[in-house]
């Protein structure tokens, strides 16, 4: 819809302009930084950074139902970098002019209701966010979008030359950092650092496709993260990984758009996500805070944070619901299926602290809980919902299962709405479906499968004639293999 076909009192809104005044906000010693150097951690103290728009109270002057008309308005726009998540260009980076923003279709992903039969067994009525769907298959598109939009202002419009992005990553990252490298091939080379035989082929396969330098590290994905951050500390590389500001910025996008699938009536949902390095969990919090400050929605939804038993630092914090005797410990990680989320030492940790301590505030304390579900109720919850129509991969697994047993312990109310964060496409994960179908998983994984939920391909031994064979022969061939497949589909009389 062009621009001139909107009603005339919206038109000026539709299209923004670069506004704003962005700093680094140090989560440690409260220290501001400018944002014209790009920052990881503190300069003063090395804890984390959030980014702030300290001139976010003219965004006040807007009236909520106007911002709402804004984004709903947007949505019907052509113009390309306002499709994605800088529909909310306000929210997000509004330091950004449009001609800067990298947009690959990432944002604006689907939200699909779970079927009768499948609400049935979590509990209570359900849609799974299928943020598989993304241009690199994952979630993580949300956060590159901005990390890379930044990036792309600095070199366009600040002279930055000679751009190297690296992360750390279990395999969704590296995928999403490489394609958009690529996609500012000339301006940017990537690198990626990945835990070796920790990461799925189709997930290695993709930042090889896009040109990254790939490169591999025996341990586990903590073990890349401190690698990554001492090149970070010591050398000239853009780091991409959630600890980069940037990268959260974006993701809070997730929340934006579930507020406008439900019409920004957000007080009745349980908004599930896996933990990983926690910066999901971070965006979404953020987010929804940043909705409810400018009136845009007018109470806040719970948020369910999951983690496996075998990647837990979280779950076992909030475990201690004394806030004065919580301690946090990183975990060793054992083996698991949903390998975005297995992560032993989040670096957004201290975000994630600050943050449900504020959430709560506004909330109430059941506004935020953290589930614990075991890599058996990963994967059946999966095998569960892709059964039911969905394209769950085995972290959409983990927020099914956590629901389901967050709902079963009385967490969470019967008549509330889960919104699951289904991180990434199923097919990065066909490897564990195998290993479910054939009974092959290792014995870490503490993986069984049952018997009904595995399926493996039947054979009709019953072969075609050779080249040259006559009609008649062809045809009983046709008949005999028919007849096969009949009897193993349990046919009944012929017409």
């Amino acid at each position: 819809m062009k621009l001139d076909q909107f009603p005339p009192d919206i038109q000026p809104r539709l299209v923004p302009e670069p506004a704003g005044s962005y700093l680094y906000r140090c989560l440690g010693c409260a220290s501001e930084h400018s944002i014209e150097k790009l920052l990881y951690t503190c300069p003063r103290c090395g804890s984390v950074l959030l980014i702030e728009d300290e001139g976010r109270e003219r965004l006040k002057e807007t009236p909520p139902a106007l911002w709402r008309r804004i984004f709903d308005h947007r949505a019907m726009l052509t113009l390309a970098p306002l499709k994605g998540i800088y529909r909310y260009h306000e929210l997000l980076g509004s330091v950004i002019p449009l001609d800067s923003v990298v947009y690959l279709g990432e944002g604006q992903t689907p939200v699909v209701e779970g079927e009768p039969v499948l609400r049935d067994w979590a509990g209570l009525p359900f849609y799974f966010k299928n943020d598989g769907q993304n241009p690199s298959a994952s979630f993580k598109d949300r956060g590159m979008a901005s990390a890379f939009s930044y990036l792309n202002f600095l070199i366009r419009h600040r002279g930055v030359r000679d751009v190297l992005a690296v992360c750390a990553s279990t395999g969704d990252t590296s995928a999403s950092a490489a394609l958009y490298a690529s996609y500012l091939s000339g301006k940017v080379k990537s690198a990626v650092l990945l835990p070796r035989g920790k990461v799925t082929p189709q997930q290695l396969g993709q930042p090889l496709g896009s040109g990254a330098r790939v490169i591999e590290i025996p341990g586990v994905f903590d073990d890349c993260m401190k690698v990554v951050e001492y090149l970070a500390e010591h050398y000239p590389v853009a780091l991409m990984n959630s600890k980069n500001a940037w990268r959260i910025l974006g993701q809070e996008s997730y929340s934006y758009e579930i507020a406008q699938a439900f019409d920004y009536d957000v007080k009745d949902l349980v908004v599930t996500v896996p933990v990983g390095n926690a910066g999901n969990v971070t965006a979404v919090l953020q987010g929804f805070m940043k909705l409810l400050e400018l009136g845009i929605v007018t109470e806040l939804p719970a948020v369910l944070a999951v983690q496996s038993e075998h990647a837990n630092p979280v779950f076992l914090y909030y475990l201690e619901k004394d806030p004065r005797k919580r301690r946090y410990r990183p975990v060793t990680v054992r083996p698991s299926v949903a390998q975005a989320a297995m992560i032993g030492n989040p670096v957004s940790m201290p975000r994630v602290m600050r943050l449900v301590d504020r959430y709560r505030e506004l909330a109430g304390e059941g506004a935020f809980r953290v589930v614990e579900v075991k890599e058996q109720e990963i994967m059946d919850a999966m095998l569960t919902a892709n059964r039911h129509g969905h394209i769950a991969c085995t972290q959409g697994g983990e927020c099914l299962a956590g629901i389901r047993k967050a709902r079963a312990e009385g967490m969470v109310a019967s008549d509330r709405v889960g919104v699951l964060d289904a991180t990434a496409h199923a097919l990065k994960f066909a490897g564990f479906q195998e290993k479910y179908f054939t009974d092959g998983f290792e014995p870490e994984y503490e993986v069984i499968p049952r018997e009904e939920l595995r399926n493996r391909p039947l054979l009709v031994d019953s072969r075609p004639p050779p080249s040259g064979g006559g009609d008649e022969e062809y045809g009983a061939f046709v008949e005999k293999a028919a007849r096969s497949v009949a009897e193993i589909l349990e046919l009944r009389g012929e017409n």
